[in-house]
């Protein structure tokens, strides 16, 4: 039988994966040696890119969803061009330093072909679910002359059995995103062995249940392929193409079984593979005519990048700017005159409703400067109110802004982190704090990778009252704080709430968590100020007025208020007492030492948060004083719980007083 005439193109991906993991040692094989020909076909003869500018704003995007098979990607990206994968980096496979890392890692500097961090299994396709939304949701804004492309993603076993996978499939298929194209390494096999051993259904069933164009095609057959890609650009539907292949397909030793996935590969398995494919080159070598077929394909979308770039050219002044400011990623001019003229409302007519509707005020008020905003909301809009003046992004309207996430936080956060790292819109992610749990792995990934995703919680503490425990998220909070590059934002009042929806959209390297009570926040700033006072994280809402300072109350949220009114009392007491409002911990670490000592005072120090006190310690020192919870809490009115927990003014003079005795 005749070779396919790109069959040893697609072999160039294979050896070079079997050299590099062979030399570092280590590695997961199974994915680039079964999908190499699915991948030959996507970047010979569909793709749209230009590795030269790696960031193209329409390029079509390509996640590498089964991570843990980065050779596959590496191997892609050195062989059509790109120039941040020479040969010397895929040699380095697995070294420290190099960017062909263990799994795909999203530059944090430029773009360089790596769209996504993957690794954590479902990740990977809710991204390229998210991009679609937002390629989908441009496009209605810009058209197709500037917005018209296309995201695929290389599937594994693992990304369809990980719950966000389903969450993905049932919400792309309602929202018929037909720009978004899955390619499932249908193997058969996972870690443990067969598939069988924990799946029974038909899963190609699943996505057409959900509403799905799906084909399923043998996955070494280049034509079969191609074809079915065509369709699948054709067809209005989101597509899954069901590609049955051979794990480690050249490995005689491991192909079609366990070990093919990720076991460890000799120089012998090399040897061995060329033998039984006829690869008569040795390792790293690829011959020159392979070289420039690859690097031919490499340049296959030349002509229209540069016929973008003209009608990028050709655009009216404004219009040019406008669509170069989004694609930047850049705010535009005098935004932050909303949030001040916010500012100096708040003092003169005091907001009366809950922390959640100051912030969906805001946000409100800032649709009409910001419209690359989408929100995400969790079927929480009664409670929330993010969504007001914004239509609804549905697959009748794609214009709208706002997506009906249904009861999906998991596909909603990475949904978010997809948008963001497509570009182009800012996306919030809406829903209550206690259900931050489910958005985790998002939000880890977000700020692994520096995406500027704005994360909204409400329902923050026991004030929520009657729903319980069960959603009173005292720990939360802790755990948030000690993710790195995420800054999380309590805000005590209206003014300071707008104060952190300034730094949370200016802040573009990495996630934030803006965190508001369910309850009413009275003002507890009074004095309008141009200045953004929460942007070094911590500082003096009231000093000492009696005296020397002698103690220093500290608190987030509501229950700054609760410390103001202690002081009055401990003032009035003859107690020198100052309260700081500390609205994002993460900035105050930042600031130089002199600001923290002159902010936290070297007296008694006394904090006050309706949560655990795991992190203060950093503030208070081991022997300050705390007030807050130590388990979980309770059903019952909110002002019943603060007293049953013991989180009142009484109970911060009280601990002062200990202190002081």
């Amino acid at each position: 039988m005749t070779a396919h005439p790109q069959q040893q193109l697609a072999h160039a991906i294979r050896f070079l994966s079997i050299d590099a993991i062979v030399k570092a040692q280590e590695g997961h094989q199974g994915v680039p040696l079964g999908m190499a020909e699915i991948a030959t076909a996507l970047y010979t003869r569909h793709l749209k890119y230009h590795p030269q500018d790696a960031g193209w704003f329409d390029r079509d995007r390509v996640v590498l969803s089964n991570g843990h098979g980065s050779m596959l990607l590496y191997s892609l990206l050195h062989l059509t061009g790109y120039p941040d994968f020479p040969l010397e980096e895929v040699k380095r496979f697995r070294v420290l330093g190099s960017v062909c890392e263990g799994h795909p890692e999203r530059a944090h500097d430029k773009p360089n072909g790596i769209e996504v961090t993957t690794g954590p299994l479902g990740q990977g396709i809710a991204n390229a679910f998210g991009m679609a939304v937002a390629e989908t949701y441009l496009n209605a804004r810009f058209g197709n002359d500037l917005v018209n492309h296309f995201t695929y993603a290389f599937v594994g076993d693992g990304c369809l059995q990980e719950g966000v996978g389903q969450e993905m499939i049932s919400l792309a298929g309602h929202l018929q995103l037909g720009k978004l194209v899955l390619l499932w390494d249908d193997n058969q096999i996972t870690d443990d062995g067969s598939t069988e051993l924990s799946i029974s259904e038909n899963v190609a069933e699943r996505f057409r249940v959900a509403g799905w164009h799906v084909i399923e095609i043998d996955g070494h057959d280049i034509e079969a392929v191609s074809a079915a890609l065509e369709a699948a650009r054709q067809d209005p539907r989101p597509s899954m193409l069901a590609c049955r292949t051979v794990i480690a397909k050249g490995i005689a030793r491991l192909q079609g079984q366990r070990g093919g996935h990720s076991g460890r590969l000799f120089e012998e398995d090399a040897q061995a593979a060329r033998a039984l494919l006829g690869w008569q080159h040795g390792p790293f070598d690829i011959p020159a005519d392979v070289q420039q077929a690859w690097r031919t394909a490499g340049q296959r979308s030349a002509a229209e990048y540069q016929a973008w770039q003209a009608r990028i050219s050709s655009l009216p002044v404004a219009e040019r700017a406008e669509f170069e400011r989004i694609m930047r990623g850049e705010l535009p001019a005098n935004w932050q005159q909303v949030l001040l003229d916010y500012k100096h409302k708040a003092l003169s007519a005091p907001p009366e409703p809950s922390g959640i509707f100051i912030s969906a005020e805001i946000n409100d008020l800032l649709t009409s400067v910001l419209p690359e905003r989408m929100v995400g909301c969790a079927d929480l809009e009664a409670p929330t109110s993010h969504k007001r003046g914004l239509t609804a992004f549905n697959a009748q309207d794609r214009s709208g802004s706002y997506v009906h996430c249904g009861v999906r936080e998991h596909v909603m956060g990475s949904m978010a982190n997809g948008m963001a790292a497509h570009g182009g819109v800012i996306p919030l992610s809406v829903t209550y704090l206690a259900f931050a749990d489910y958005e985790r792995p998002a939000m880890r990934m977000a700020a692994l990778m520096g995406l500027p995703v704005k994360f909204v919680f409400s329902h923050d503490s026991i004030g929520i009252g009657r729903n319980g425990p069960t959603h009173q998220p005292v720990e939360i909070l802790a755990s948030l704080r000690a993710m790195p590059n995420m800054w999380v934002m309590r805000p005590a009042d209206a003014v300071e709430a707008a104060e952190c929806w300034e730094l949370a959209l200016t802040h573009q390297d990495g996630p934030v968590s803006m965190v508001f009570a369910r309850q009413s926040l009275p003002l507890v700033r009074h004095t309008h100020t141009p200045d953004n006072l929460s942007r070094r994280g911590a500082y003096v809402l009231h000093e000492a007025a009696c005296g020397q300072r002698r103690v220093t109350l500290l608190a987030t949220g509501s229950e700054v208020l609760l410390a103001v009114q202690a002081r009055k009392k401990l003032e009035a007491a003859g107690v020198g007492t100052a309260v700081v409002s500390m609205p994002c911990w993460e900035l105050f670490n930042v600031q130089d030492a002199n600001y923290r000592r002159s902010v936290l005072g070297t007296g008694v120090r006394v904090g006050i948060e309706a949560a655990v006190r795991q992190g203060w310690d950093a503030y208070l020192g081991t022997d300050g004083g705390f007030v807050g919870m130590t388990g979980f809490g309770a059903s019952g009115p909110a002002d019943q719980l603060y007293k049953l927990f013991n989180i009142t003014t009484d109970a911060l003079v009280a601990e002062v007083n200990r202190l002081n005795a």
